[in-house]
């Protein structure tokens, strides 16, 4: 019997977008904290966001998002996705990444696998539950991440 664990690799390793909105007005910005599994009988994908990051207002205000994986070859055009903001630039431009319409929210033509994820579940993550070291590490200027899970409701290769 076999366990395939590449996709933990997914997020940590080879990053991803995550990105909210709709094609007047959108926001992505490259993860490398999430998780898929199921709850509610339901396939899901779960990615944490700093409520300071620009992206977390199109996450609150929409009902879906999409989660996109890239090739290797991409990982530069990720690092400027994670590193800039899009209140500060245009962002999309200076990726070079071809944004497109996918299902309810945006993805890109670049990318080798799209999840597109309906809002189900939001909840700040609460320090007080925490250990200490990962309190410390993470949250000492207190900018806290919020959960969002998403029900898978399509997959895009």
């Amino acid at each position: 019997m076999e366990f395939n664990t590449e996709i933990f690799g997914q997020y940590d390793k080879k990053w991803a977008l995550l990105t909210a909105g709709n094609e007047k007005s959108f926001n992505t910005m490259t993860i490398s904290w999430g998780g898929l599994g199921t709850i509610w009988n339901k396939p899901v994908a779960t990615v944490y966001v700093r409520e300071s990051r620009y992206t977390h207002e199109f996450m609150d205000n929409n009902d879906y998002f999409t989660i996109s994986f890239f090739p290797e070859q991409y990982k530069k055009e990720l690092g400027v996705l994670g590193s800039k903001s899009g209140r500060d630039m245009d962002k999309m431009n200076e990726s070079g990444f071809t944004a497109q319409k996918v299902g309810e929210s945006m993805g890109f033509k670049e990318a080798e696998v799209t999840l597109v994820c309906k809002k189900l579940f939001m909840q700040r993550l609460d320090e007080a539950n925490m250990p200490k070291e990962i309190v410390d590490a993470m949250y000492a200027d207190h900018d806290h991440h919020d959960m969002y899970i998403g029900e898978v409701v399509d997959v895009i290769h």
